[in-house]
């Protein structure tokens, strides 16, 4: 595989990673969110991924170990939003009621660590493709 392929392949998982930690932000920063109507309701986001598949002709094996990652879009979750009564809060309906996030703040952070460690991982492999090839240019400086 060549040097060019690893940087590809590297930087579509840095950029799809990096789509996941900003829909995390998004949902940390509006997990506490209120609103006066269930459709107004913040509701958690979530990117969908997809496999890049680079060259047809290529066996099975050979395309799955070039293949990168593509960001099909951002969808809402269908997790129910909570409905609190709180009929002194000054966004409740005529009911009394106010609708919170569905953001589940474990399962962001979670997901938010794991992120995180697929973007350094991914860092740290064009690191080492860079490392590789600075040592190969000096093994030519040396001929």
């Amino acid at each position: 595989m060549s040097f060019g392929k690893i940087y590809d392949i590297a930087g579509t998982a840095i950029n799809a990673n990096s789509l996941r930690l900003n829909t995390i932000s998004s949902n940390l920063a509006n997990a506490d969110s209120i609103s006066g109507s269930e459709a107004e309701a913040y509701r958690a986001l979530k990117p969908v991924f997809s496999t890049i598949y680079n060259d047809p002709t290529l066996s099975a094996t050979e395309r799955a170990a070039s293949a990168g990652v593509a960001v099909q879009g951002i969808v809402q979750t269908d997790q129910p939003v909570q409905k609190r009564h709180e009929p002194d809060n000054p966004l409740a309906d005529a009911e009394g009621y106010v609708y919170y996030s569905n953001v589940n703040v474990v399962e962001e952070m979670a997901d938010m660590l794991s992120a995180s460690r697929n973007y350094e991982a991914n860092v740290e492999i064009l690191n080492q493709a860079k490392s590789m090839q600075q040592s190969l240019l000096r093994m030519g400086d040396r001929v």
